[in-house]
């Protein structure tokens, strides 16, 4: 999630190229120089990892300490934050390393800030050493521990949370750590299996097997599983993808945005943001050997079928009617490649695990996952008043061509069509959006308002710079509301704390937005240069670090940053339990506020004061709202308690989870559907082929069950009759005053 800054792109360079940052290419080109120098007359200034390392090491502290936003000093504190986040960066579930390893690690808690300034680098290398031969250790674990079945009536218990946990005292201790963790994922197949065999009991052809055979086989599951884990972590953690995690620590710790790539990884991060593909439109994450579903992507087959959500897990792929292929352990690209697999209209069917248990196989069509599917939309929504509703993904703009597609010209697009339909109101979705074009915020806040301020831009040790609408004209006066989510970020806080600083509209979410208030610029380790003493020999390709550059600032003097926005409206969210904001971060930049932009609150609707006030007492008292934050408390508690290896216990928790799940699921939904149609200058197009026929059919379909959408229609219809009774007053003003 970050802005593709092109408003203030010309600014960045400009401050690259400024004093204050000039020192910090001079130091990167003398560094590079002093390190080639170095090199000359041994044979491995190429191929040498260690000289490379060492480079790479110094050129990012520097980068760090002379060009970031808020820099931390690099001494023994941060140092001693860098050992730690980095062994648990590489045994994040504290089951590899022994407790007596991690304190032999301690002799590099004040060493490690001056191997960034320049010392010989030996941290990385013992631990990673160390970690390498654990890794081994443990790979042959399971072998051993899976060839016995469990004893799943015994009572005992595991905790995954590496938090609540310490490393192993001992090889027996962590040989117990993971006999627990392999029992829990035998147990979990196991009782699936035993639901799958009451599901089909009676059925033709369906062999009911006995208990002792489904253990067996729960164990060969898992023992497979975990021996593509093992193969696949040996294969992908190199020495260099170690060194990669080394110095992402490093940047991390400075600040959760500022990020190492290897010159490998940029110029695959830079062809998966050129081309099309072929797909079903869903991104994938790893978490703890399983590949599970991170986000949809807007229009995408997955998206479109309703049936995938975020957090199912994959456990198969098939293409087609083959025979599927168990993803668990897979790399997140080698599932990707099996799930892309193939050209458009191919079948791919995924056999996937939903949070509550349940599995299910979704067959999807492979389909071209195009921009245009994720473009601004509009629709009509009948109820006690005619609502405009928008949505928009994101702040997408097209940087390649002149006449290329931007959001808020299509906002602005949208917003007349819907004035041509003579709409009450207007209720602009946010929900998900990630961010995008700074420009387009700037032209899109201005829709909503007057000329003025929309938010304002910060540099270390600089003035703020106010980036300004300096358009008058309003293209839409009336009743207007903002939805957002714990995911809406960046661009998309700073569009809602702009309309909410002019009190131009009510903000309606979870309790508040993302917090992403800083911006990045890819900056090479290496600037270019030829050395004079060494004409034909240009410098190493040692990768790019993304550096936080700048801040966002409200015009009212606040930050977006950690605190993000909190809605004038706040909606209970299922996400609330997931803990995954910017102010969950525990390296994550300040809030802070400098001096407020000169701009007048909206003058053109009453107050709405009184409907916020009225809207949350009504959230406050409703039913439906008080049982998801009900629900979502008790998740939140579940997820941090240790989980029974009893199998009677086990079904039990599994019960009610499943419960909460299903619940949660029938509050989301509306049980009177809105009436949602498109606009009349849409039908047209929409009319012209099936797939959109279909796709928009789903879109609506989706909407009309919201029951976030049906609260923001509540507001909005409140506002409307406020307008309507302040217009009535004013015209029946004359009328009173004559009779008195």
């Amino acid at each position: 999630m970050f802005l593709r800054y092109f408003y203030s792109m010309q600014k960045i360079a400009n401050f690259i190229m400024s004093k204050k940052f000039i020192p910090v290419i001079i130091a990167l080109t003398g560094a590079s120089l002093f390190f080639t120098y170095q090199s000359q007359g041994k044979n491995d200034n190429d191929d040498n990892p260690k000289s490379r390392y060492s480079r790479v090491l110094k050129n990012v502290g520097l980068l760090l300490e002379q060009g970031h936003f808020s820099p931390r000093k690099i001494d023994d504190v941060f140092s001693k934050e860098v050992l730690k986040k980095f062994t648990e960066d590489m045994d994040n579930d504290k089951t590899m390393f022994l407790k007596s390893d991690v304190e032999s690690f301690k002799k590099f808690q004040d060493k490690i800030d001056d191997e960034i300034h320049g010392s010989e680098l030996l941290s990385f290398y013992a631990i990673n050493d160390i970690y390498i031969k654990r890794l081994n250790e443990v790979s042959l674990l399971y072998i051993d521990i899976l060839s016995k079945p469990f004893d799943f009536n015994k009572d005992e218990r595991v905790t995954m949370d590496a938090e609540k946990t310490d490393f192993p005292k001992n090889e027996a201790e962590r040989a117990d750590m993971w006999r627990k963790r392999l029992k829990y994922a035998v147990l979990d197949k196991y009782v699936d299996m035993q639901e799958e065999r009451v599901k089909n009991k009676g059925k033709k052809d369906f062999q009911a097997k006995a208990d002792s055979t489904l253990e067996r086989e729960s164990r060969d599951q898992v023992r497979k599983q975990l021996g593509r884990f093992f193969s696949t972590k040996k294969t992908r953690e190199t020495t260099d993808e170690n060194f990669s995690t080394f110095v992402n620590t490093i940047t991390t710790i400075m600040d959760p945005h500022s990020s190492y790539l290897p010159p490998i990884d940029l110029r695959s991060f830079n062809e998966s943001m050129s081309g099309r593909f072929y797909g079903i439109g869903a991104q994938l994450k790893e978490d703890e050997g399983r590949i599970r579903i991170s986000s949809l992507v807007s229009g995408g087959p997955a998206w479109k079928s309703g049936e995938l959500k975020e957090n199912d897990e994959i456990i198969k792929v098939a293409q087609g009617s083959q025979e599927p292929v168990d993803v668990t352990g897979y790399a997140v690209s080698d599932a990707v490649k099996l799930i892309r697999g193939a050209e458009k209209g191919t079948e791919v069917r995924l056999t996937i695990k939903r949070m509550d248990g349940t599995i299910k196989v979704i067959t999807l069509i492979r389909d071209e996952v195009k921009l245009e599917d994720t473009f601004a939309k509009s629709a009509i929504i009948k109820a006690e008043n005619k609502i405009g509703y928008i949505y928009l993904p994101e702040f997408y703009a097209d940087f390649e061509r002149p006449n290329g597609v931007r959001c808020a010209v299509d906002v602005a697009k949208e917003i007349e069509k819907l004035k041509d339909e003579n709409v009450d109101g207007i209720v602009l979705d946010l929900r998900g959006n990630g961010g995008g074009s700074l420009y387009d915020v700037v032209q899109m806040a201005g829709l909503f308002i007057e000329d003025g301020p929309i938010c304002q831009v910060k540099g270390r040790d600089e003035k703020a710079n106010i980036l300004r609408d300096k358009d008058k004209k309003v293209q839409y006066d009336g009743p207007f509301a903002v939805m957002v989510d714990e995911t809406s970020a960046s661009a998309s806080e700073i569009f809602a704390a702009a309309i909410q600083d002019y009190k131009r509209g009510v903000i309606i979410g979870s309790t508040s937005t993302y917090g992403k208030g800083t911006v990045q610029r890819n900056i090479p380790l290496t600037p270019e240069y030829e050395n004079v003493a060494y004409a034909n020999k240009k410098s190493e390709d040692l990768g790019t670090v993304k550096l936080t550059l700048q801040k966002f600032y409200r015009i009212n003097g606040g930050a977006t940053q950690l605190k993000g926005v909190t809605p004038d409206v706040v909606l209970p969210d299922r996400l609330e339990y997931l803990k995954f904001r910017e102010k969950d971060n525990p390296y994550a930049l300040t809030w802070d506020e400098i001096s407020k932009a000169d701009y007048k609150t909206w003058t053109g609707t009453a107050s709405e004061d009184a409907i916020i006030a009225n809207a949350n007492t009504d959230v406050s008292k409703s039913a439906t709202f008080s049982k998801i934050k009900t629900n979502v408390q008790w998740l939140e508690r579940f997820n941090d308690k240790e989980y029974p290896l009893n199998i009677n216990k086990f079904k039990e928790d599994q019960k009610e989870l499943k419960s909460v799940f299903k619940q949660i699921e029938e509050l989301y939904k509306l049980p009177t559907p809105l009436v949602i149609q498109n606009v009349a200058a849409d039908t047209a197009s929409i009319n012209l082929a099936k797939d959109k026929i279909d796709k928009n059919k789903q879109w609506i379909k989706i909407r009309s069950t919201d029951i976030y959408i049906d609260e923001s229609v509540k507001v909005l219809n409140k506002m409307i009759a406020q307008k309507n009774m302040a217009k009535a007053e004013v015209k029946g003003t004359p009328a009173v005053e004559g009779k008195n």
